[in-house]
């Protein structure tokens, strides 16, 4: 590769790029989609009090941009979405009913408007300046905000303020310095909040992180079974609201909510409950007793949350089971009008075109529209089999690893595999300009590319097989495996599985000619969940581990091992077990290239893609 094409690529790692002429920059533009979208035909049904629930935005403020479908069906942005807040807040109270807005949490790492920052800056702080601007009544603090105790810092001084006691982190603490200059931990937010209603009904809300280990230093999470046995807690819950209202970054099924609800009905048995959760980003609801309800709402802004419950006011103490309703959302402006009985013409209010004013801004500032290339199809990540020509992992690890490594590197004309793990890619690529925005959110981890040396290919060649199957004969190692994998924060798992069985359910709904693919939820709650009816997105499988071509060596030829930091300590204990020859430990690895994972697409799509 020539000098002057090196340096080329390399220029684009920076993380603000130049503009040139040859480049799009206008971020606002939304491509046409192929197909027309299909508006909600149910009204959603009020009660005296009604949610409008999010979770895990990651960042997904402008909406998604792009014309294959699912993507139309979550094509409105934060501007479209503070407008129908807006208009809905003006219908409940025309309906005189109470309707909040709350957030469970996941805010950071996820897009260019949240990950494209310029050296120096802080994931998410630009980017929460708009999301600060909506009328939050309650939040609470998700895993990504733990990640670098730079994050969880920016929430404590500059996030968490906004919210006046709202921004709930029951159990997440963060030490800093006090005014006398000594180390203090406290809670980056509130513990709890109690609040009163626009209608007067006393809430009392807590905002609860799962069992998270993969938090920075100087920041804790305390074990959910541990925090209800604090003495804050029982004077917390002590006194008898008119409904509690618990939020938090925690799936409401198959994790430990029912250890915070089962503390709160023993002192209050009739109490009405809600519990509004997130963190395994899918669409879920269930009722733990007849007086509550559980919602979870999906992922991306690829959903918006409703909840509603008639409460019986006239009687305290009752018994009698609550009228609950959900129904989970697709966030475009098709469906915010529909509900809001509005028109393109009296839709959009002061506040949402403020702020997509603002993101648009933010997305030029960042230089997010910067394009590397036009991808010449789609490359998804589980709706094509893995290995083919249409999937994403396989293009990722077969070609823009390899190229995007061979760049600038003594090591390249060395043979090599390299593996990585296939959680690493987060989001689709689709057909199109492949922009700055597009990278961050296909391959947002930002993972160092370590090697081992001479390996014979013999035993290099093991590597990648042990590491799919281990476990598969043994259910006990592969439950800790996954276990230790969703304390860390990895979802893949949890959210594919949810996939799977959605498309083994519903695939023959595809047969349908006048159904769009989307979401095709099946919960715990009675009736339709759905919003909008589509077809299931296919589904395929893929291992948790994917590697490069095996090079074409003899057995014996030493090759290079290079795999991402991220599975360090689970390839040396496989490299240790299928040869005898050497014990190898971290001091064999070496850093291989100053590219991250993160950066490969970019570079790859410069040299392949234009």
């Amino acid at each position: 590769m020539k000098l002057t094409t090196i340096l080329r690529i390399l220029a684009t790692l920076s993380a603000v790029h130049a503009c040139g002429d040859d480049h799009t920059h206008d971020h606002s533009r939304r491509a046409t989609p192929s197909a027309q979208l299909v508006p909600p035909t149910r009204p959603l049904e009020w009660g005296d009090i009604n949610i409008i629930h999010t979770t895990d935005s990651h960042g997904w403020l402008l909406g998604h941009q792009k014309p294959s479908f699912p993507e139309p069906n979550y094509s409105g942005d934060l501007g479209d979405f503070s407008s129908f807040v807006s208009h809905m807040k003006e219908i409940a109270e025309e309906r005189d009913v109470d309707l909040l807005l709350i957030d469970s949490g996941d805010l950071h790492d996820g897009t260019g408007l949240t990950d494209g920052f310029p050296a120096g800056g802080v994931d998410a702080h630009d980017a929460n300046e708009f999301f600060k601007q909506l009328p939050y009544d309650v939040l609470a603090i998700g895993n990504h905000e733990l990640d670098l105790y730079a994050n969880a810092l920016d929430m404590y001084n500059n996030f968490a303020p906004r919210f006046n006691g709202r921004y709930l982190t029951s159990n997440a603490n963060i030490t800093v310095a006090d005014k006398h200059g000594k180390s203090v931990t406290v809670p980056i937010g509130s513990r709890f909040a109690k609040f009163k209603t626009r209608k007067g009904r006393k809430v009392t809300s807590l905002g609860v992180l799962y069992d998270f280990t993969g938090n920075d230093h100087n920041t804790t999470v305390q074990k959910v079974e541990d925090m209800v046995k604090e003495a804050w807690f029982a004077d917390a819950i002590k006194e008898e609201p008119d409904i509690f209202i618990l939020v938090g970054h925690m799936p409401v099924a198959r994790d430990n909510w029912p250890l915070v609800f089962n503390a709160v009905r023993a002192v209050h048995p009739h109490t009405p409950i809600i519990i509004l959760g997130g963190h395994s980003h899918v669409r879920d609801c269930l009722q733990p007793d007849g007086r509550s309800m559980s919602l979870e709402s999906g992922r991306y802004m690829e959903t918006v949350g409703w909840l509603s419950a008639k409460l019986d006011n006239s009687k305290k103490g009752s018994t009698k089971n609550i009228t609950f309703s959900r129904r989970y959302l697709d966030p475009n402006r098709l469906t915010y009008q529909f509900h809001t009985q509005r028109k393109d013409s009296n839709f959009d209010t002061s506040t949402g075109n403020s702020l997509k004013k603002g993101l648009n801004a933010l997305a030029k500032r960042f230089d997010l529209a910067f394009q590397f290339g036009t991808a010449p199809q789609d490359f998804t990540i589980s709706r094509s089999p893995f290995p083919s020509n249409n999937s994403l992992l396989t293009q990722f690890i077969e070609n823009a690893v390899p190229v995007a490594l061979a760049i600038n590197n003594t090591r390249a004309s060395i043979p090599s595999i390299a593996i990585t793990n296939s959680g690493s890619q987060r989001f689709d690529i689709y057909a199109g300009p492949f922009t700055k925005n597009d990278q961050l959110t296909a391959s947002p981890f930002s993972d160092a590319f370590l090697f081992i040396p001479e390996i014979p290919l013999s035993v290099a060649s093991q590597i990648l097989p042990a590491l799919n199957n281990a476990g598969a004969e043994n259910r006990r190692s592969l439950d800790e495996r996954e276990a230790e994998l969703w304390g860390r924060g990895v979802v893949d798992h949890r959210y594919r599985r949810w996939m799977e069985e959605m498309d083994r359910r519903h695939s023959e709904r595809r047969a349908a000619q006048n159904l769009t693919l989307g979401y095709v939820t099946q919960d715990s709650c009675p009736g339709i969940g759905d919003d909008i009816p589509h077809a299931p997105i296919p589904f395929n499988p893929a291992p948790e581990f994917i590697g490069s071509k095996i090079p074409d060596v003899s057995a014996d030829t030493p090759i290079d091992l290079v795999f991402v930091d991220f599975i360090e300590d689970q390839l040396l204990t496989i490299l240790n077990s299928v040869q005898s020859a050497k014990t190898y430990t971290a001091a064999d690895v070496q850093s291989y290239s100053p590219v991250l994972s993160n950066q490969a697409w970019g570079l790859y799509a410069q040299i392949a893609w234009n």
